[in-house]
């Protein structure tokens, strides 16, 4: 499985200049990693921004690669179309792979 895992309001949270992790999706993306999972991080503030917030929440080992969020995509197939693309929330993410995490 290849997950994409966004940085902001996906594994922390900003107030201000404050920069407030958000523990349960931490220990998902450990987690998925554990399990199997290939994991991207990636931002709109583009993958240095994505790499520097890995290491600063200590999940840089858990990560494949870095990336910026795209503008556009262009494939063939519209997103609907994809066989096992899901959308999931932060909150969910935990429970992605169900009974296989412990």
């Amino acid at each position: 499985m290849v997950i994409f895992v966004d940085v902001d309001d996906t594994l922390v949270r900003s107030l201000g200049t404050k920069r407030i992790p958000i523990p349960r999706a931490i220990e998902a993306v450990r987690k998925l990693k554990l399990q199997g999972a290939i994991l991207y991080c990636w931002s709109s503030g583009g993958s240095d921004y994505a790499r520097v917030a890995a290491e600063e929440l200590g999940l840089s080992d858990c990560f494949a690669g870095y990336l910026p969020k795209p503008d556009v995509i262009i494939d063939d197939q519209p997103f609907q179309d994809w066989r096992r693309l899901r959308h999931v929330y932060p909150l969910q993410a935990y429970n992605l792979l169900g009974d296989r995490i412990e």
